[in-house]
């Protein structure tokens, strides 16, 4: 029996296990559309294409599986392009797929023609424009595959209009093989060998947890050797949660709003064992002072990222999670007993601390109050970026991979709420929270619409200070408090604008009213925003100026 193109995406979705796609509909994806009405696949409609990118990505990383986005030629298409870009830099697995003009229009200036793949290019791990029907089964099929194997990121398929209702007999490949696109085999077990044997002749060693160990479902096995070495575990801001944060051997987040004890850890340390990280800017601060008495071992399954920024003296290519297993049975167990006894010195003299002001609510103190209402439940944390990302990251201790939902690389404003709806269309039992800002959320507020449509039941905790706060924070401190453009002098009522999508509103000003009102929004069985009216010139801190090294801090 021949389908036609919009019946093969359908059929091939419903091989590869989707269950929901997050979409907004237009004249180049209406054949798609009109078989999405009789298909078993839920669609989720968002209010903007942007939208529908984050919450593919925010399902994607609650649940392990990839996200998947529809949008509409033109416009449509290059509203997705923020979202691609965002799940491209913090290797996300989702596929974009998106309309195009029939084939006979492309490159004409057609009505609502956008080149989308050249746009992409180097926001995809691939893209696709189909042209022939009789190959659109075998592409998809592809698209998946390269998606989630390897170092994971987004894949996009570009569907000219006419492909969509063009008929070809549907047979759905078993497996694909192409030129030009290799997953890491097995990593040399001579080179593991040799790590194992580093590691047990180290005082000073420090693991540095990022993402890859969470897209590696390694978590366990990070544990086991953490435990097994007794080596202290610093994480990223995506490797949170691969390592529990109550653990005695962590040391929470590194870098620039790291904890002071982290920073120095790994600045003194003489072995940095990396997993799935990228020593990105933000983590290093300059680069020709990090860890300068370190050698370096680095574990990732991404050739290209060994020795991009800082050298490496063993390299392990492939899988974390096989690669740490053998490692459990293979490593030396170094003596760390007095660099341990050194790093709960550093513990004690530098906390993460904030002072307390008579009648004023300070973030911190909210996010505290959300870790501990949240901590023994199925929790999802998502963040908007800016001050309220680094507060969440320093004082929500995440237990678990797949429970604290950030944008890192990009940095995106807006990515929190999107990425809340895809979290818990994925993962409906959990108490799923979006800690936003005030700048933030305005980015894409507008998806509180989707949230209230489909009766998800997500809390919006927006730290108010009338300010874009970060960077307030940096004109602050290097432009003498000169706040150009980062002072909102009028904002919209946030309890009545959740009351007019028909969500709750809550607004806070004190402390005493903070867990009774986070209560009352996880027994709401609705989208619920809190706006909590913080502290204006609250700084987060301790605080990496931009090209000093970690020992610099200010602030701690």
């Amino acid at each position: 029996m021949k389908l036609t193109g919009a019946e093969i995406i359908c059929k091939a979705l419903e091989y590869e296990g989707v269950e929901v796609v997050f979409g907004y509909p237009g004249g180049a994806v209406l054949p798609l559309y009109d078989k999405l009405y009789d298909s078993p696949i839920r669609h989720i409609l968002v209010r903007h294409e942007q939208g529908a990118a984050h919450a593919a990505d925010g399902y994607a990383r609650a649940t392990g599986r990839p996200g998947v986005c529809i949008a509409t030629s033109g416009p449509g298409a290059t509203n997705l392009v923020t979202g691609i870009a965002n799940a491209y830099m913090d290797s996300v697995p989702i596929i974009a797929f998106t309309g195009q003009v029939n084939l006979s229009a492309i490159g004409r200036d057609s009505f609502q023609e956008a080149d989308i793949t050249g746009i992409t290019l180097p926001i995809v791990k691939h893209s696709y424009l189909v042209k022939d029907v009789n190959q659109l089964a075998a592409t998809i099929r592809a698209a998946f595959h390269i998606a989630t194997t390897g170092r994971p990121g987004p894949v996009l398929i570009d569907l000219p209009k006419d492909i969509t209702i063009a008929q070809a007999e549907f047979e759905y490949p078993p497996q694909v093989t192409f030129r030009g696109y290799r997953v890491p085999g097995r990593c040399d077990s001579a080179q593991v060998y040799q790590a194992a044997r580093a590691i047990g002749e180290a005082r000073k060693p420090v693991i540095y947890a990022g993402g890859g160990v969470i897209s590696s479902n390694a978590a366990e096995e990070l544990r086991e050797f953490a435990e097994k070495t007794r080596i202290p575990v610093t994480n990223t801001l995506l490797g949170k949660g691969s390592f529990p944060e109550t653990h005695p051997l962590s040391l929470g987040m590194v870098g620039m709003h790291g904890t002071a004890y982290a920073n120095y850890a790994v600045s003194y340390s003489d072995l940095i064992i990396a997993i799935g990280a990228r020593f990105d800017d933000r983590v290093t601060g300059r680069l020709d002072t990090f860890a300068p008495n370190a050698r370096v071992i680095h574990i990732d399954i991404d050739p290209a990222e060994i020795g991009k920024n800082v050298r490496v003296h063993i390299p392990l290519v492939g899988d974390v999670k096989p690669i740490l297993k053998e490692l459990i049975q293979r490593v030396e167990v170094p003596d760390t007993g007095e660099w341990l006894k050194q790093i709960e010195q550093w513990k004690a003299e530098y906390p993460l601390r904030y002072t307390n002001e008579e009648g004023v609510l300070k973030p911190q103190y909210v996010i505290e109050q959300i870790w501990e209402i949240t901590r023994d439940k199925n929790a999802v944390i998502t963040t908007e970026v800016g001050q309220n990302q680094m507060w969440a990251a320093q004082y929500y201790k995440a237990l678990r991979p797949r429970t604290f939902i950030s944008s890192g690389g990009l940095g995106t404003m807006g990515f929190g709420l999107p990425a809340a709806v895809g979290a818990q269309i994925g993962r409906p039992d959990a108490v799923v929270f979006d800690i936003a800002g005030d700048g933030s959320i305005q980015m894409t507020v507008q998806e509180l619409a989707t949230a209230v449509q489909y009766n998800l039941p997500i809390n919006i905790a927006i730290l108010n200070n009338r300010f874009l706060g970060m960077v307030r924070q940096w004109q602050e401190l290097f432009n003498n408090k000169r706040y150009s453009q980062t002072e909102f002098p009028d904002l919209p009522d946030f309890v009545k604008l959740a009351e007019a999508y028909g969500a709750v509103g809550m607004r806070v000003t004190r402390s005493e009213e903070v867990r009774p009102a986070l209560e009352r929004a996880i027994a709401t069985p609705k989208p619920v925003i809190i706006d909590f009216v913080i502290a204006r010139e609250e700084n987060v801190f301790p605080m990496v100026p931009a090209g000093e090294s970690l020992t610099k801090m200010v602030g701690c």
